[in-house]
């Protein structure tokens, strides 16, 4: 599943990146690969005990108490049933879809925090790993959300050089689970699958000539998760279909199905797995040869190894990267146009009815994708977040670079809303979001210009898209900043500009880098104002920028031309608003979470603490407590430490504030009445643009208060 583009090869953004799997394929011997994840224990046979273990973890004061009281008791229940030697396959499935129904239903008690997602980059887990997971999708069970995919040796060649493609390089390696409570922050849990998991007659996921787009069901008679792969296997194309008793356990074989009744096929051409308000999950496909037609098929619902007859929605012309959403009570079908790993707009279709193997409206394009191809992406998966305050369907775009070689990274998220009758597609390089609520916004370092890097087109063209020809030859020449596939080319006096909707009022920088002769470009505001940054001759790529651009809100117009007599061109435009925000705004960085480091103890002995525990400084001056910050621009930065103080002597306890090893102020964290009594003590500091280290010294031989968390905002 791969999304991306932009920076540069080994760039990489902290603020909202997944971390990774597994080391480059250089680094790990060829059997650490292949090695299979943790075993199932063998005195868990269902996995509840593994279930409930989880569980356990949860703290009760994050959540309602309305919400909690039916999840204790479930808890409870499936304890019990897991600890009884008697207990059949049935009652431990009925446990375990109670505790995880019950799980699902918990509501936090506080609003949460916005978190940053930063597109055109490659993504990392939280242990700094590159994230693999191609094809795939996410699913949430019970209250945490889990990403697999598959991992395949040529996006290893790909992140290691991404200056070229790797069309050869598919074989498999695994196939990865990640989970996450935010939908920003993913941890690497297990390779559910590797190459020596055995499947029918006698082979390995190893002797797949293809594997890819999958997705995960669970079985609530049966209490297995099913995960549904498109394979290509001993000469035979179908759904293989693996099981496991966890989220995260190894997944072994269930069943292979080359033919889904009613497709004119066998296997399917592009896959993902949806599932319905009431828990029921349909495999969303279309026909392997030529894709022109659609189907929504449901798996059986005793125990989700078979899927039934496909119900026809579309037919027409060849799609793929078949995927399904919900919103405002209609089923969305959304695809893309059949031309190998490349992009394009997405089409979609809207149901007419109420029920998702219904009847279809004809194929409309998705407002939003066509500037850009979708941010330069295929159809992924959609991933339906129901908030306390709204809900948000992310589009998670499906960037097969290495075999493209279109963009640089995988990862491309967006936000769909609802605008009138349709849905809106938001092409967005930054953007925050706050899963609790389901609110979003854009991000302080989004870029507003669209194919700002000449990626969208998969061949050279005669008119780029998301830029509108103004004379001249214009063109998408092969060879662009650091390796990338595309530039813009325009010859003498030619010309492109790109109207940009919508731009919030504020203070903006334009860039771009450029080559060969001289150049402008100028951004108009909607109110007539312009100003221009002039691009002068340069036999090698040069960044050119201008700042203090005062825009009002509305419409603008970039306009790029070549003034000099041998064409100019140009590639990484940017427009980047400089006074709305200089971090990331809302991110928490929990004292018991690495990177962060603590002097002392981590402990829970006192409730009220987010995450799973708190920082008990050591009773020494300099005893400190340190957090890493990133910070998406240089500024100014609003820190909030959240602290208990309930020394009986009532006395404050007193700190240095260290901000990358100067000490910048000091702050006092009084007495709160108790050690289960938090607040949150709000201090500025200068920050640079990057990774900043945010350190608490003690001054006093009492140490410092416990410290719970640092917020940025």
């Amino acid at each position: 599943m791969l999304f991306a583009s932009v920076l540069m090869p080994q760039s990489m953004t902290a603020a909202a990146q997944p971390v990774a799997e597994t080391a480059p394929a250089a680094a790990v011997a060829p059997a650490a690969l292949d090695a299979p994840g943790v075993e199932d224990a063998a005195d868990d046979p269902h996995g509840l005990k593994k279930t409930v273990a989880d569980y356990r973890t949860r703290i009760p004061t994050k959540y309602t108490t309305d919400s909690w009281k039916p999840f204790a008791k479930a808890l409870t229940t499936a304890d019990d049933v897991a600890k009884s030697p008697s207990a059949s396959t049935a009652e431990a499935a009925a446990a375990k879809t109670a505790v995880v129904t019950a799980a699902g239903d918990l509501e936090a008690a506080d609003e949460g925090t916005f978190q940053t997602i930063t597109n055109n980059t490659f993504w990392n887990d939280t242990s700094g790993n590159p994230i693999y997971s191609q094809g795939g999708g996410v699913f949430k069970f019970g209250d945490t959300y889990y990403w697999y995919g598959v991992h395949y040796r040529g996006a290893e060649s790909y992140r290691a050089n991404p200056t070229r493609k790797y069309d050869g390089e598919v074989s498999v390696v695994s196939i990865p689970v990640y989970s996450s409570k935010d939908l920003v922050n993913w941890k690497f849990e297990n390779r559910v699958a590797t190459r020596s998991t055995a499947i029918h007659n006698g082979n390995t996921l190893a002797s797949t000539g293809w594997l890819g787009r999958l997705g995960v069901a669970y079985n609530e008679n049966t209490g297995k998760y099913v995960l549904a792969v498109q394979a290509y296997v001993g000469g035979a194309h179908g759904v293989l279909l693996l099981q496991g008793n966890t989220p995260t356990s190894n997944f072994t074989y269930g069943y292979f199905q080359g033919q889904v009744v009613n497709s004119p096929t066998t296997g399917t051409g592009d896959q993902t797995v949806f599932t319905d308000d009431d828990g029921k999950d349909y495999l969303i496909f279309s026909n392997r040869e030529g894709r022109s037609r659609g189907f929504v098929s449901k798996f059986r619902e005793s125990d989700s190894l078979r899927i039934e007859p496909g119900v026809e929605i579309r037919r027409g012309d060849g799609r793929e990267g078949n995927a399904m959403f919900k919103l405002d009570g209609k089923y969305y079908h959304a695809a893309s146009a059949l031309h190998g790993w490349n992009t394009s707009v997405n089409y979609v279709n809207e149901s007419t009815g109420g029920t998702v193997q219904g009847s279809y409206s004809g194929e409309y394009v998705l407002s939003g994708t066509e500037m850009d191809y979708s941010h330069v992406t295929q159809t992924g998966f959609f991933v339906t977040v129901r908030g306390t305050k709204q809900n948000t369907v992310i589009y998670a775009g499906d960037r097969w670079a290495d075999f493209a070689w279109n963009g640089i990274g995988y990862n491309q998220w967006v936000p769909i809303t609802k605008t009138g009758a349709r849905p809106q597609f938001h092409s967005v390089s930054q953007w925050q979001f706050n899963v609790t609520t389901g609110e979003w916004r854009v991000g302080p370092a989004n870029n507003y210009i669209l194919n700002p890097d000449i990626q969208a087109d998969r061949i050279i063209v005669s008119s780029v898209r998301g830029w509108r020809n103004l004379g001249g030859s214009v063109t998408n020449v092969n060879g662009g900043v650091n390796g990338s596939r595309f530039a813009l080319q325009m010859s003498n006096s030619g010309g492109v500009e790109q109207r940009i909707e919508s731009v919030p009022a504020g203070t903006y920088t334009l860039s771009s880098h450029a080559r060969g002769s001289a150049g402008q470009v100028v951004i108009t505001g909607a109110n007539g104002s312009q100003r221009t940054l002039s691009i002068p001759s340069s036999s090698g790529w040069a960044k050119r920028e201008l700042t203090g651009i005062a825009l009002p809100s509305g419409a603008a117009t970039v306009t790029v031309r070549a003034s000099g007599s041998g064409g100019v061109i140009v590639d990484q435009l940017s427009l980047v608003r400089t006074d709305g925000g200089t971090t990331p705004v809302g991110q928490r960085y929990e004292a018991e979470t690495a990177p962060a480091v603590c002097q002392g103890t981590i402990d829970s002995n006192h409730t009220g603490f987010t995450g799973t525990g708190f920082c008990n400084g050591t009773a020494a001056v300099g005893a400190y407590v340190q957090f890493t910050v990133n910070a998406a621009q240089a500024g100014t930065a609003t820190l909030g430490v959240r602290y208990a103080n309930g020394a009986s002597s009532g006395a404050a306890r007193p700190a240095n504030v260290v901000v990358n090893g100067t000490t910048v102020g000091t702050v006092s964290f009084e007495v709160t009445g108790g050690w289960s009594t938090w607040s949150t003590k709000s201090l500025t500091a200068a920050l640079n643009a990057g990774s900043n280290t945010v350190r608490l010294e003690p001054t006093t031989a009492d140490g410092l208060a416990n410290i719970d968390r640092l917020d940025t905002a």
